[in-house]
């Protein structure tokens, strides 16, 4: 019986623990189901000013956060928690979704900004590229992901031995994907990173420039790397 303790206690343990910081209850509630589904651990609280008390103890992986909140608003405790040096990745929630009200939002601190309403898919894509986002050292110049290396200074880039002639957008694109290998990657996630949009226009851009890469990157009798996530977006696929 102990045994079966020890090895649930040590599961839960590796599950990604996140912060919900939410005053929506019916919201809130269908975040936390979901996520939870999907095996996260979900802490809630309706309150801004607990909602920062909880963020400071130093035991979550991630702050989902809304702009709107009784006590202190959203971005006043993202911008709390950076000017006390404490980085949690914070995912802001709001309804507010104009250009101005984004930037507004990730100057505070926010390291992502996702406007309401929103699809489960969407916040679990974007939640899973914060927690794997890796801590780069500014200096790196050569990304290398399974068959793939990209030289940043030379903006060159190779699948083996073969070198790939990119267009400088089919560059950023792989380049984007290339730091979070192996992670759906949403088409309004491409569009704000490699295009600069904050919104998402009605448009095909994202996968009219994704099947000119895919036929650079993917040749004849190559293992096909870059796929398409129904309903949702693309990954690129090195672990296979």
């Amino acid at each position: 019986m102990d045994s079966a303790v020890d090895s649930k206690n040590s599961q839960e343990q590796r599950r990604p623990r996140l912060l919900l910081i939410e005053d929506d209850q019916e919201l809130a509630d269908e975040i936390k189901a979901d996520l939870e589904e999907r095996h996260y651990l979900v802490d809630h609280t309706v309150s801004g000013i607990r909602g920062l008390e909880l963020a400071k103890q130093d035991i979550y992986n991630l702050m989902i956060i809304d702009r709107m909140l009784p006590g202190m608003e959203g971005l006043t405790v993202v911008a709390t928690l950076r000017n006390e040096g404490i980085m949690l990745p914070a995912l802001v929630l709001s309804a507010l979704s104009a250009v101005d009200d984004r930037v507004t939002g990730l100057k505070a601190g926010g390291d992502d900004y996702l406007t309401k309403p929103f699809a489960p898919e969407e916040l679990a894509a974007r939640l899973e590229v914060l927690l794997r986002r890796p801590l780069t050292d500014s200096r790196q110049t050569i990304l290398q992901v399974g068959s793939l290396k990209m030289d940043l200074i030379e903006r060159r880039a190779w699948r083996m031995n073969r070198e790939l002639e990119l267009l400088p957008r089919e560059f950023r694109l792989l380049e984007y994907m290339m730091r979070r290998p192996d992670t759906v990657v949403t088409r309004s996630m491409l569009l704000e990173e490699v295009w600069n949009y904050r919104f998402t226009p009605q448009t095909n851009l994202v996968d009219v420039h994704i099947g000119k890469l895919r036929r650079k990157v993917d040749g004849e009798d190559e293992t096909p790397l870059i796929k398409s996530i129904r309903g949702v977006g693309f990954c690129l696929n090195v672990s296979t």
